[in-house]
């Protein structure tokens, strides 16, 4: 028994919150489904008609693999095939990367036309969150 609850909390423990964010000074309100078309490229501008830039944690990051899952429902290898698509008709290109959660920490809060995901556990009060996974 103790063996169940112990695999049960380290399956808990191995999917962590992501929280999406963007410059403290965005007024937007931004849902679930606005995020999703921001990083499919179906949305140029948040809410309030200002450019929106997003940009990524690099693929293989565990952060970057549950905001797929969890914010646009779709695998790194459904994404990759979605983005190589779209490149090789020339309608879109994929959002930047960046390496780490304090590299994107430090981009966002120094840009307000980025968005932007990291852990939650991340999060520092330079950023503003707008919707939690």
């Amino acid at each position: 028994m103790k063996l169940v609850y112990g695999l049960l909390f380290a399956s808990m423990a191995a999917t962590a919150d992501v929280s999406v964010i963007v410059h403290p000074s965005n007024a937007s309100t931004i849902d679930a489904s606005t995020i999703e078309k921001i990083y499919t490229g179906k949305v140029k501008a948040f809410p309030d008609g200002s450019k929106v830039t997003p940009i990524r944690l690099a693929e293989g990051n565990p952060i970057s693999e549950e905001f797929n899952s969890k914010a646009l429902n779709k695998s790194s290898s459904q994404l990759k095939a979605y983005w190589s698509k779209l490149i090789f008709t020339g309608k879109g290109t994929p959002p930047d990367e960046v390496n780490s959660d304090a590299e994107m920490l430090k981009l966002v809060a120094a840009n307000p036309d980025h968005i932007g995901f990291v852990s939650s556990s991340a999060v520092t009060g330079d950023v503003k969150v707008v919707h939690s996974f």
